[in-house]
């Protein structure tokens, strides 16, 4: 889950390129890099929609109790499924120097996440099965492991989809294009403003730096150092995938 820490030490196997600039810090987290407001949200819905459909097949089943307990099963195999699409985490690692920081992310969960989905579609579509021989009505519930099988197959025969999951991503950035520090205590989460332009004129955004428990304003300390002249602020930030705001 996002709380864990990797316990492999990522730093000297990245591909960093700032490699004739000595590194003053480094470090790797684990951290739901994205808005998780709106995540929560959406596993609440989910939520919702997986208890009524476990209400409504106790209530079709009335007094069937194989029926009842085989739906709560049901339900409970289901929400680790759910929290997958909703809960996925980033490995994030940071490299620091005297010029400038590198930041190198992957999202992990696409290698756990097929095997889950295959064999959650697995048993709970034999209990459907098995159910439906006791009521012909829990069939409908094998729409449900049905869908979760063909996302399994998709994402494990679609190249494509799992580089896109996976979300890699190297940043390269010099101390000399931050225009604004921004720190976000709750999440530990430092911004650095800076203008970019991509083709359609610049516009600005904050880049990302998640600091480990307790490293906070020992990071925040080295960037002020590097960026002297930088206005520095507290608030709080919407995070993106890529940036903040």
């Amino acid at each position: 889950m996002w709380f864990v820490q990797p316990r492999k030490n990522y730093v000297p196997e990245m591909p960093w390129e700032r490699t004739d600039e000595p590194e003053l810090m480094s470090w790797q987290v684990r951290v739901r890099d994205y808005n998780t407001y709106v995540a929560n949200v959406g596993f609440f819905i989910m939520l919702l929609f997986m208890g009524g459909l476990w209400f409504f097949l106790g209530f079709v089943a009335g007094e069937d109790e194989f029926i009842k307990k085989a739906s709560i099963v049901m339900f409970f195999l289901m929400i680790p499924v759910a929290m997958s699409m909703t809960h996925q985490t980033s490995i994030i690692v940071y490299r620091l120097t005297n010029k400038g920081y590198e930041k190198i992310s992957w999202k992990p969960q696409i290698d756990s996440v097929k095997p889950v989905m295959k064999w959650t579609a697995i048993i709970s579509g034999i209990a459907v099965l098995v159910a439906s021989f006791f009521n012909p009505y829990f069939l409908l519930g094998a729409v449900g492991p049905a869908g979760f099988g063909l996302i399994a197959l998709a994402m494990g025969n679609s190249k494509g989809y799992q580089s896109l999951v996976r979300g890699e991503r190297h940043e390269n950035r010099g101390w000399d294009a931050v225009e604004e520090i921004v720190l976000w205590n709750k999440r530990r989460l430092i911004g650095l403003k800076m203008t970019f332009d991509d083709g359609f004129g610049p516009h600005s955004s904050y880049q990302k730096i998640y600091c480990k428990k307790g490293d906070v304003e020992k990071v925040l300390g080295f960037i002020k150092s590097a960026t002297p002249d930088v206005d520095f602020l507290e608030r709080k930030l919407i995070v993106n995938e890529i940036s903040a705001q």
